[in-house]
């Protein structure tokens, strides 16, 4: 049984798939994140939803909630970064 056939993708998740993410400076991801998981800690700087450049230090094993379509490699320092997508 699939429990995803009949429900409508929301915001308030859960994601459908998880995308490993290359941090590049001048290209978005393919799909504007619901939101990173991150493997090991470090800085990350990222362009947001809205188009506002942030950068943020997380923990190893982080769940970062925030809309990002573009992870920078400028200011980038943690790694295993995957980005959870809906569409």
């Amino acid at each position: 049984m699939n429990p995803f056939k009949t429900r409508e993708p929301s915001l308030a998740g859960p994601a459908t798939d998880i995308l490993p993410v290359t941090p590049d400076d001048a290209s978005d991801l393919p799909e504007v994140a619901l939101a990173l998981y991150v493997e090991a800690g470090g800085s990350i700087s990222i362009v947001t939803e809205r188009g506002n450049t942030r950068t943020v230090v997380v923990d190893d094993l982080t769940i970062l909630p925030v809309g990002t379509r573009r992870v920078r490699a400028t200011g980038t320092t943690a790694s295993g970064i995957h980005a959870l997508v809906i569409g």
